[in-house]
């Protein structure tokens, strides 16, 4: 039963009275409707609906915490600070706590705050722990090998951080954004793609289908057509950011998806909603 230390990534605490009012005019999901023990998937956005940051966030005491990349908690907590402005709130990173991905049921004796993946239950639980006092039976490899098997983008793997909307990172299809609560950065763009389903990009799974290594970064296409490049991989499995209208063109026109020399198969994620063309399993 796999555990995994993610090393890459960070813990925030962002506590006060004000707490909630404040992320909820600022973040893309829900703070109001947070359940006890939920991780859930959110996002800090440019005004023109761009991502900037993206993490998971739950809630705890007398406030919140987000699981962020460690890299980027600096620059996201100095965002955050700018947004706050006479908000009776504090923010700060914990330099104490860890995170650890758990799944297939896995247990641990350890003292760890446990918390549900409110992306998608397949993916597991979070585990918080304090730095120094965990240890785990699987790599960080195994568990971004899990993810990218059950289609889950991450910020600065799968897309690049200023320059994706949320549709095509498919934080609409894993709860990361709510279309009905109020205002918050972006917002505007962001229901007007809802609304008007004019998201044409998307991250979906892809696989060689002779068994090739994929390799990150290599650009996909079918035929004459442009259609992305490829993000996170492990062995012949990956997730590429594609223009699914192109690749519904090269379906109908009997074209092959290739990364290179690589055939590729394309496929919908098993938690999706929008549409996809029907792609065979030779592309």
């Amino acid at each position: 039963m796999p555990i995994a230390l993610l090393p890459d990534r960070a813990v925030m605490t962002i506590a006060g009275e004000e707490a909630t009012s404040f992320l909820q005019g600022v973040v893309t999901c829900n703070i109001e409707t947070l359940e006890p023990g939920e991780a859930r998937l959110g996002g800090l956005l440019t005004p023109q609906g761009k991502i900037l940051f993206d993490f998971l966030i739950w809630s705890s005491g007398d406030g919140f915490r987000l699981d962020c990349p460690a890299e980027q908690a600096p620059a996201l907590a100095k965002r955050l600070t700018l947004y706050r402005l006479r908000a009776k709130v504090t923010i700060a990173v914990d330099p104490t706590l860890g995170i650890a991905a758990s799944w297939d049921g896995a247990e641990t004796s350890a003292d760890t705050e446990r918390l549900r993946e409110g992306r998608l239950a397949s993916l597991g639980e979070r585990l918080v722990f304090s730095e120094g006092a965990f240890s785990a039976d699987a790599t960080e490899a195994d568990y971004h090998a899990h993810r990218i098997g059950l289609g889950i983008p991450e910020g600065g793997r799968d897309f690049a951080y200023g320059e994706a909307f949320p549709h095509e990172a498919l934080m609409d299809q894993l709860g990361g954004v709510d279309f009905r609560k109020g205002c918050y950065v972006g917002q505007e763009v962001v229901s007007r793609m809802q609304h008007r389903g004019t998201a044409r990009t998307r991250i979906v799974p892809v696989i060689s289908t002779e068994g090739e290594a994929l390799i990150s970064g290599a650009e996909v296409s079918a035929g004459p057509r442009g259609l992305g490049a490829i993000g996170s991989v492990s062995g012949s499995r990956g997730l590429a950011m594609l223009r699914l209208d192109r690749l519904a063109d090269a379906v109908a026109a009997g074209e092959p998806v290739r990364a290179g020399g690589t055939i590729l198969g394309v496929e919908k994620p098993s938690f999706a909603t929008f549409a996809f063309p029907e792609v065979s399993p030779a592309g």
